[in-house]
């Protein structure tokens, strides 16, 4: 597996983050790929595909389409939906365990892990899979209408202004219970931690999050971030944590910073799998960059998505609190530490490179992953949706998994791609207005020590 001659030490296939930036997107141009010639004979057509004598001639092909900033959100946030929904019935659960339960790997949307789910315990009662997104989504798309409200760049104020009262004050579908009920009911106790804390609590929002377990709760709705601050992984990196402030600390913050960043990243023009990690790690601290190091290390030694779970699983481990029995964590899981990262993040950056950005390769390679897999799919399918558009993602999975979750899952990307214009505009203007005030004040004269008397 190659991408590029720059590498980062100790990390084969990855350019080094310190030689390799991010463009701005006005420099880079899509690269034109040529159509090569058919068989003698056949001028005209493409390399493999035969021209009868009576076919009609096919249109010159032109440049490839780069996706556009609505293509690209949209594709972020149906991306996210449908990773969400395919992980969500083998949630928990170990490689081996799912391949027994469907006889074989995960190849679309699946069933239940068990028929009665209702009782089934640790999960009851809810209906995870048959195309049920889960919490994952369910705080993804509420984060969407806290920028809609707001229309700027958000801060962990915003969280409690505006994300709490949606979490318990609005009734929404939530296919997992097959009925509507607010969105506090479904979402998990490091979820309900921000109502907690915040609502009841009164905390300082901005710290939040301190005290609550540490793990991927708020990097797995961060797409938003990267969507509006999309090009930019900096700004939405330094956004991210202000937001997860309220939720999470240590390196379940770090992990919404980082994921908010590769989302960003990914929609530059020119973006690949390599150039995302390589934003990642570029800003990544502690023992989350190590983790997305030694993750991506072993990705570029896989050369069968199908066992890329294995490696993966292997490189991450060293840096996982969890521990192997992912339902029965030792009392030290889930703490603070600067050595430790969360589990999601890296291993779906390793899938989006393992899978090249196909949306189905990295999607699925993540799905039967097992253990936390719904918020790894999740990640992943944003990534490699952020990277090629909608059309990525496959149709029949995505409008089964809308009409199962009663959900308009292209709404909510195209919404949040208006408000990104609306920021960028935002942002010009304030740029322009430091601009002002700055070469106003580098105008005035130093003063001199025998000026001062």
């Amino acid at each position: 597996m190659t991408y590029t001659s720059e590498r980062t030490p100790g990390v084969p296939g990855v350019p080094d983050p310190q030689a390799t930036q991010v463009l701005p997107v006005t420099t880079l141009k899509p690269t034109v790929t040529p159509v090569t010639s058919g068989p003698a004979g056949t001028p005209g057509t493409p390399s493999g595909t035969p021209r009868t004598p009576d076919a009609v001639p096919p249109a010159p092909p032109g440049p490839p389409v780069t996706p556009s900033l609505e293509d690209r959100a949209i594709g972020a946030l149906v991306g996210a939906a449908v990773g969400d929904a395919l992980g969500g019935p083998v949630e928990g659960r170990t490689p081996e365990e799912i391949v027994k339960r469907h006889g074989g790997p995960v190849e679309g949307i699946v069933g239940p892990f068990h028929d009665d789910w209702r009782t089934a315990r640790p999960l009851a009662p809810y209906h995870k899979g048959d195309g049920h997104v889960t919490d994952d989504t369910l705080m993804t798309h509420a984060l969407v209408r806290v920028y809609e409200s707001v229309r700027d760049h958000l801060d962990a104020y915003d969280i409690a202004d505006h994300l709490v009262p949606d979490l318990i004050g609005t009734p929404r579908w939530i296919p997992e219970l097959e009925a509507e009920a607010l969105p506090l009911q479904r979402i998990f106790l490091a979820e309900k931690w921000i109502v907690a804390r915040l609502h009841y609590g009164h905390a300082d929002p901005r710290e939040a999050g301190v005290g609550n377990i540490v793990n991927c709760g708020a990097a797995m709705y961060m797409a938003p971030v990267g969507v509006v601050n999309a090009g930019n992984p900096d700004r939405a990196y330094a956004e991210a944590l202000d937001i997860a402030g309220a939720h999470q600390s240590s390196y379940g913050r770090e992990a919404a910073g980082v994921f908010a960043a590769a989302v960003a990243a990914a929609f530059v023009p020119e973006a690949t799998p390599s150039s995302v990690v390589v934003q990642a790690l570029r800003l990544a601290k502690d023992g989350t960059r190590a983790a997305i190091e030694a993750v991506c290390e072993a990705a570029a030694a896989v050369d069968d998505p199908a066992s890329a779970g294995v490696a993966l699983r292997a490189a991450v481990a060293p840096f996982d609190t969890v521990g192997p029995d992912y339902r029965n964590p030792s009392l030290g899981a889930r703490r603070p530490s600067r050595l430790h990262s969360v589990e999601e993040l890296p291993i779906a950056l390793g899938m989006l490179l393992v899978g090249r950005g196909d949306y189905r390769t990295t999607v699925l390679g993540s799905v039967n992953y097992g253990r936390d897999c719904d918020s790894i799919a999740t990640m992943s399918g944003a990534l490699a949706g952020a990277l090629r558009g909608a059309s990525a993602v496959p149709d029949e999975w995505s409008r089964e998994v809308a009409r199962a979750s009663r959900l308009d899952l292209q709404a909510p990307g195209a919404a949040l791609a208006t408000v990104a214009r609306e920021i960028f505009t935002r942002d010009r203007a304030r740029a322009r207005t430091h601009e002002q005030a700055f070469t106003a004040i580098s105008a005035i004269p130093a003063m001199t020590e025998a000026g001062a008397r």
